[in-house]
């Protein structure tokens, strides 16, 4: 069997994400209306999506309680 490889992440997720959604934005905004700036745009809107789940799910509000 295979070894995985494993990659040690320098920035955030959330961060990576943004910035895949505006590399995205700002691609689709090069092009013309039409399916592929449409593609684009959706692909921008998953990313921010997912940057924002992120911060929702490691939000301190989610943790339970502590227990003494």
């Amino acid at each position: 069997m295979a070894e995985r490889r494993r990659i040690k992440q320098v920035r955030p997720l959330e961060e990576r994400l943004a910035e895949q959604a505006a590399k995205l934005k700002e691609q689709a905004a090069n092009l013309p209306a039409g399916a592929e700036r449409e593609k684009l745009l959706r692909r921008a809107r998953l990313a921010e999506t997912g940057a924002h789940l992120s911060d929702w799910v490691t939000s301190p509000g989610l943790r339970p309680p502590k227990l003494t």
